[in-house]
């Protein structure tokens, strides 16, 4: 599966942003897709992953109650909605896509820079 980010960019603190993730492929449907970000100097961190068919979300800490995972399938399309955020979520966002709950995410897409400014 080949994955396409877009919808960062630059946004004051409080504001929001949605990021979205399309994708290839015809079994979209049965990929965990899944939310991760690199800040300047720091190593990727988890943000937020979903299930294949949407009724199962999982949200790191430090976003959990300001952002919202949720996927089209009939789209082939994740998105992320970030409210609320914060100049510590300025970072780059990638979307990547696994084939179960407990495999290893192996499909990446390029990322999508969002700059929270205070």
């Amino acid at each position: 599966v080949q994955l396409q980010a877009s919808g960062g960019g630059l946004v004051q603190a409080g504001g929001s942003l949605r990021l979205s993730c399309a994708a290839s492929g015809r079994t979209f449907s049965s990929y965990f897709m899944g939310w991760f970000r690199r800040a300047p100097g720091k190593e990727r961190e988890f943000v937020a992953r979903i299930s294949g068919v949407g009724d199962d979300t999982y949200y790191a800490d430090s976003v959990n109650g300001r952002f919202t995972l949720s996927r089209d399938n009939a789209k082939n399309t994740v998105y992320l909605q970030m409210d609320s955020l914060k100049p510590e979520d300025t970072a780059v966002y990638y979307c990547a896509a696994k084939e179960g709950r407990y495999k290893p995410y192996n499909y990446w897409g390029q990322g999508t820079l969002v700059t929270v400014s205070s």
